[in-house]
């Protein structure tokens, strides 16, 4: 079930929305990389973290889902933004090369059918980051943020799911170890929060974040070839006729 987008501009806009979009930002910008001359896309909503890659991606552009709304993107200057259907976007095979998913995921009824759509569009070797709900964590199991709605995941899980929509994992960072609670004091520790959390790994983050790496061809087990003995024909003698085998009598 997909959050409403009035309800996701109000999310981030509040205390908590804030440390959410802060702590996750941080992880995003190790996975990003360079993105200067890139085509970028963020898909489900993810306004919040394309700022930072606007300014130096080729171009960005931010796909919203119609069941879940759309706003315009960015404030000032020409719209980035549209609303689509996830499975059939409107972009030509092999145009983007970073996809962000993040409040996307976990709210389609089918996650393979739009990891298939994505590595459509994505180019040769192109990546994706996609944010999802842990399912240990807090924040999956509390409906008053928009991770708390939806699907959750595993790490487990998401390998599998990346698999089968032929992306190669790369790299993984968990976050959001703060309780999702607008409580000022956990607010403002929530800094703390994180580095214990990565520190000693602990399980109950709120949030996975998985890089991956569209692969071309799918991996194929090879078998070893069954050895056969090979028969040589045998030659049966076949017996001789009754005539050559009778003697002849004389007169």
């Amino acid at each position: 079930m997909s959050v409403d987008v009035v309800d996701l501009r109000a999310f981030y806009a509040s205390p908590l929305g804030t440390v959410a979009r802060r702590l996750i930002g941080r992880v995003l910008d190790r996975f990003w990389g360079p993105v200067q001359g890139l085509r970028v896309l963020g898909l489900g909503y993810a306004v919040p973290y394309l700022v930072t890659v606007k300014a130096a991606a080729e171009r960005t552009l931010a796909f919203m889902p119609a069941s879940q709304g759309v706003v315009n993107w960015p404030a000032t200057g020409l719209s980035a933004s549209a609303l689509v259907d996830p499975m059939m976007m409107p972009l030509p095979d092999a145009s983007i090369d970073r996809v962000l998913l993040v409040h996307a995921i976990e709210t389609v009824e089918s996650p393979t059918e739009l990891l298939h759509e994505v590595w459509r569009v994505l180019t040769p070797g192109g990546r994706i980051i996609v944010v999802a709900p842990n399912r240990r964590g807090l924040w999956a199991r509390m409906d008053t943020t928009p991770f708390g709605h939806g699907q959750p995941y595993s790490r487990s899980q998401l390998n599998r799911l990346m698999r089968e929509t032929l992306f190669s994992p790369e790299g993984w960072a968990e976050t959001l170890y703060v309780p999702p609670l607008p409580s000022w004091v956990l607010l403002r520790t929530a800094t703390a929060w994180e580095r214990v959390g990565v520190t000693l790994s602990l399980p109950f983050a709120g949030l996975h974040i998985v890089e991956a790496t569209k692969q071309l061809y799918r991996p194929v087990t090879v078998r070893a070839a069954r050895r056969t003995r090979a028969l040589a024909p045998l030659l049966v003698p076949a017996p001789a006729s009754r005539t050559a085998l009778t003697p002849e009598r004389g007169p």
